[in-house]
């Protein structure tokens, strides 16, 4: 110990020396690193996905880290880092002499390494030249390193490579970095306690990471901003209103402007492929077609259609439960740690419960935020507060607990996670542009891509292609089915005996398609896919892009008993949307370089017609009924008249649909488990909601459009009981040559 302390003392004396003396590096240890590499300071840079407009959505690199140059960094957090780290750091060498000395004559009086003496130049020259060994001969070279860069650049140029280079936790590199992981903001938006904060953390990262130890880092806070107040950096009012700022801290380990994992996931792949381990080191972009506000939402109308089921499914109880200590100091360390163990799962945060009182539920999150659950969620929770409850749900001072804020609410909701998964994926029907996709309900839990990878039954969404083709055949809107049981051989089935029932098991008989689709009659379908033909109805949904294997010529086929990804849904209401024309999804806009020169453009890929324009019409105005009267009635409640779409419900609800479109935008969300099992809920009480809370923000400012008939088409008026011509009946759409009361067309 005496020697260890002897090193130090002499360490110490060293430095005085060189600050003091002033002499050269060269001079005392001519075998240094070459500073000149700092000229050309070329770090490591992900690669960065973008929406179309430019919003950063996906990092992939063994750093985050972006570049930021010292005239846009601002000016109090270069105040603050100097305050914390090199308060002379414009007026030393490289060493300070004066900090040296200070420094040396504290530990020799204290036995002990109190304070140190690295100068921001030194911290430059051990991240970029040397290794983290604690030795006297690093400590050596690292000080004649100091003075050598001191020799090479200027102030602003070693201050410049600090702030880019500097480790702060999190995997972020430099503070630009910092600010998005931490406060989910560019440099260039933080104020002085965010930069008091930042400038806290090269010290020590892992000690003072806020989203770890909150309490510390906000200690470590308060240094820095008394140290910017002590220097006259900054104002005694400044100092006491950053002092009461309230932080709030991104807790989650993105640093984007919204998530859109999967997506990126897809890019990355592409990229990997094209251009191989480059792209993790090199700073490429990519430009997606996703667009800012779309994804958002996407994410938002996911995120509430999820827990909004569980919620349905009742309250399990804790998550967890700790011991509270008596002790303030060991009470606050505990739920520490316990908060620390447990990450944001797509905006559900975990909780400590600190009180239950009769009508609110008190409980505290990261930060040290306590916030109150209403008696909204007394009355929810009530069986994991009762004595029935096992000791490790109880809900109780100690219990770990999850709580959400929902979209467009200030109320705290009481939740768990979700075992259920969905999806939503949106896209332009004229292009085929992505403008937003959510694979799942939380990347981190689960890569897989429900938009792009799940095969699910489609159910009653697949209906609309089997009307379709019975149109294309001939049958009318007003062509009356019977609503009654129907026996298929076994043979026609795929070998399955087949008794198919409605949903609702109930039968209203005689009734015309129109009203059959949109109350979703399983009778009726399959003996339309009968007057239609199975064979042709599996070619004609063969145009709308699904692909041969996964469309057989069965009977099972009139209820969507085939499987299809929600993106092939989507490719396929796109050509109704579209009037006729099927569209190739995608989302690759452009490559460029770290400095914006342009690798790769992608152009649009061509409209393909696959379908008479005019059944393209008839079919939105059976699928507008299915939101205006029908089993997606719900979607009414935005109030707009060019929405159309379908609900859909698999056997035993094992997946739960709606898609649907308007004019800019058709989307498809689907909720359901990853090993099948009943959601015990249809389509329009499950999914239906996610996709209206998509819809109703991104058509919010888009004028309500009335689709227009194309030529060709007639309206006449019928009787909805018989579908004949009645002049004092409801008006329908008719293809010319097949007017009302038109036979059914001949088996084939």
């Amino acid at each position: 110990m005496k020697n260890s302390h002897f090193l130090r003392v002499v360490w110490f004396v060293f430095l005085a020396m060189l600050a003091v003396t002033g002499l050269s590096a060269a001079v005392l240890y001519p075998n240094l690193p070459d500073v000149a590499t700092l000229k050309d300071y070329r770090p490591k840079e992900p690669l960065r996905v973008y929406t179309e407009e430019g919003a950063l959505i996906g990092e992939f690199g063994e750093e985050k880290r972006s570049v930021v140059a010292i005239k846009n960094t601002p000016k109090i957090l270069r105040d603050a880092i100097l305050a914390a780290e090199d308060e002379r750091f414009y007026d030393h060498g490289g060493v300070d002499s004066f900090g040296v000395l200070r420094a040396a004559v504290s530990n020799v009086l204290s036995g002990s390494v109190k304070e140190g003496a690295s100068t921001i130049t030194m911290q430059v020259a051990r991240n970029f030249f040397l290794s983290s060994e604690k030795s006297f001969k690093r400590k050596i070279n690292e000080a004649l390193l100091a003075v050598k860069i001191e020799n090479a650049l200027s102030k602003d140029e070693i201050l410049e490579l600090y702030i880019n280079q500097i480790y702060l936790g999190q995997r972020a590199y430099g503070f630009e970095a910092a600010a998005r992981v931490y406060f989910g903001k560019p440099l260039s938006q933080i104020d002085i306690a965010e930069a008091a904060m930042l400038a806290g953390l090269p010290k020590a990262p892992s000690a003072y990471n806020p989203v770890v130890n909150f309490p510390r880092a906000k200690l470590r806070q308060q240094y820095v901003l008394k140290r910017l107040r002590d220097l006259k950096w900054i104002s005694e009012t400044e100092f006491e209103q950053a002092q009461r700022r309230k932080l709030v801290i991104r807790y989650t380990p993105q640093s984007f402007d919204a998530a859109a994992d999967h997506l990126a996931e897809l890019v990355r792949q592409y990229m990997y492929q094209k251009y191989g381990e480059q792209i993790y080191q090199t700073g490429m972009r990519v430009y997606t077609t996703l667009r800012i506000a779309d994804q958002k939402a996407a994410v938002e109308a996911v995120r509430a259609g999820v827990v909004e089921y569980t919620r349905r499914r009742g309250y399990p109880g804790a998550e967890a439960q700790i011991t509270l200590p008596s002790r303030a100091e060991d009470r606050e360390t505990a739920i520490a740690d316990a908060l620390a163990a447990r990450g944001e799962v797509n905006g559900l945060l975990p909780a400590i419960v600190m009180r239950v009182e009769a009508k609110r539920i008190r409980v505290r999150l990261r930060g040290g935020d306590e916030v109150d659950l209403g008696a909204s969620e007394i009355e929810f929770a009530k069986a994991a507060l009762g004595a029935k409850a096992t000791p490790a749900r109880r809900l109780r001072p100690g219990s770990v607990v999850r709580v959400v804020r929902l979209d467009g609410s200030s109320a705290w909701l009481l939740t768990a996670l979700p075992q259920v998964e969905a999806a939503l994926v949106s896209m332009s029907p004229e292009t085929g542009a992505i403008r937003a996709m959510v694979g799942g309900f939380d990347f981190v839990r689960s890569q897989y891509n429900h938009v792009t990878q799940a095969l699910r039954q489609p159910g009653s969404t697949f209906k609309p292609f089997i009307y379709s083709a019975a149109l294309e055949r001939g049958i009318t809107p007003a062509t009356i089915f019977e609503d009654a049981p129907v026996r298929i051989n076994p043979a026609l089935t795929g070998g399955v005996e087949w008794n198919p029932q409605n949903y609702d098991r109930e039968m209203e008989g005689s009734m015309t398609l129109r009203r059959a689709l949109y109350k979703s009659k399983n009778l009726v379908s399959i003996r339309v896919l009968d007057a239609t033909g199975v064979e042709f109805a599996q070619q004609h949904a063969l145009r709308f892009g699904f692909p041969l294997e996964r469309v057989p010529a069965l009977y099972t086929l009139a209820l969507g008993a085939n499987e299809a990804t929600p993106l092939e849904m989507a490719v396929g209401y796109a050509v109704f949307a579209n009037g006729g024309s099927r569209v190739m999804p995608h989302y690759l806009l452009r490559v460029t370089d770290k400095n914006g020169r342009v690798l790769e453009n992608f152009t649009t890929p061509v409209t393909e017609p696959v379908l008479d324009p005019r059944n393209a019409f008839v079919m939105t105005t059976l699928l507008q009924d299915v939101v205006r009267r029908g089993t997606a009635v719900k979607a009414m409640e935005l109030g707009r008249l060019d929405l159309a779409g379908k609900t859909g419900t698999t056997d035993d609800t094992r997946d739960t649909w709606f898609a649907g479109y308007a004019p800019t935008r058709v989307a498809v969300a689907w909720l359901g488990y990853d090993q099948p099992r009943p959601t015990g809920e249809t389509g329009g009480v499950a999914a239906l909601p996610i996709w209206t809370r998509y819809m109703e923000k991104v058509l919010r400012q888009v004028p309500d459009v009335a689709y227009a008939p194309p030529e060709g088409v007639s309206v006449q008026t019928i009787n909805p009981a018989t579908g004949r011509p009645d002049s004092a009946g409801v008006p329908e759409y008719f293809l010319t040559e097949y007017p009302p009361g038109s036979p059914l067309p001949a088996r084939r």
